[in-house]
């Protein structure tokens, strides 16, 4: 039995000219046109307007994107971005925080709710989040192929040895590996992929969709309440994490967890017509 896995994954798929076409991309990519096509299915089971699809995928993409990429500037390295603003443009070179993305979507759906579909915001995220949970697991199959956002050493049979210096790697320096380490970009889109299953069948099986905000604060309370415990076995992103009781990812994660209670309460309190779970 193997004691590690030594992970050498190319994290370019191929290049053009000096511009490599990454996994990570491809995985993101794949995520959204596939939570396209389960939105769509949603929208012709309850008859709806299907111009406000194409709207939806626009708004979430943008909220994604730029959230993202921000709360990774300000959350994690704002001394740093505040005082080289264009560095915050450059996406290409990595850098984005979930957390960042989610605050990121709130704001697009607000304006989508406002100025295209005039429902509540809560409509919505009922069936914005049921495919996000797949698209989140694809994001974390592409940073382990980046060989980023790993866990501390373990001696665990699959711990896996990432390839620290990988820039260097690529330009044909012998490869520097890291001490065996939990794998918790798997962890973290097992856990994702698990928050889909259980969001596809409150929707399609249990017309959860009828409680407003019930999907939404189940997938809060998943997605945010995995990613608390998960962290645990992560390493800090920035130094300044090492001398706090919870990383700033936890932190993060608590206020999402909390909101999420409070919708699912707030649902089963208020909504009617659901199937008996």
């Amino acid at each position: 039995m193997l004691d590690f896995i030594t992970w050498t994954a190319d994290p370019a798929i191929f290049s053009i000219g000096s511009r490599e076409i990454r996994w990570y991309g491809l995985a993101f990519a794949i995520g959204f046109l596939i939570g396209y096509k389960i939105v769509e299915k949603m929208w012709k089971r309850e008859k709806l307007n299907p111009a406000w699809i194409d709207s939806l995928l626009i708004y979430t993409m943008l909220g994604t994107v730029i959230g993202a990429r921000l709360g990774h500037c300000l959350f994690y390295a704002p001394d740093y971005y505040l005082a080289n603003p264009l560095e915050i443009l450059k996406v290409w070179e990595g850098g984005l925080a979930s957390h960042g993305g989610t605050l990121g979507i709130i704001i697009a759906i607000y304006f989508y709710s406002k100025r295209v579909s005039h429902r509540s915001m809560l409509w919505t995220f009922d069936k914005l989040v049921v495919p996000t949970g797949l698209v989140a697991a694809m994001i974390r199959l592409g940073n382990l192929m980046n060989h980023e956002i790993y866990g501390h050493p373990t001696d665990l049979p699959w711990g896996f040895r990432f390839i620290e210096n990988l820039h260097a790697w690529k330009r044909g320096a012998a490869p520097v590996f890291t001490a065996p380490s939990h794998p918790t970009q798997l962890y973290e889109a097992a856990s994702y992929l698990v928050t889909f299953v259980i969001c596809m069948w409150l929707y399609f099986k249990k017309d959860a969709w009828k409680k407003e905000g019930l999907i939404f604060g189940v997938f809060m309370i998943c997605v945010f309440g995995s990613r608390f415990f998960i962290e645990f076995l992560k390493n800090d992103q920035e130094e300044f994490e090492a001398d706090m009781m919870l990383n700033m990812g936890q932190w993060l994660s608590i206020p999402f967890v909390l909101a999420g209670i409070y919708f699912v309460w707030r649902a089963m309190r208020l909504g009617k017509g659901m199937k008996k779970i």
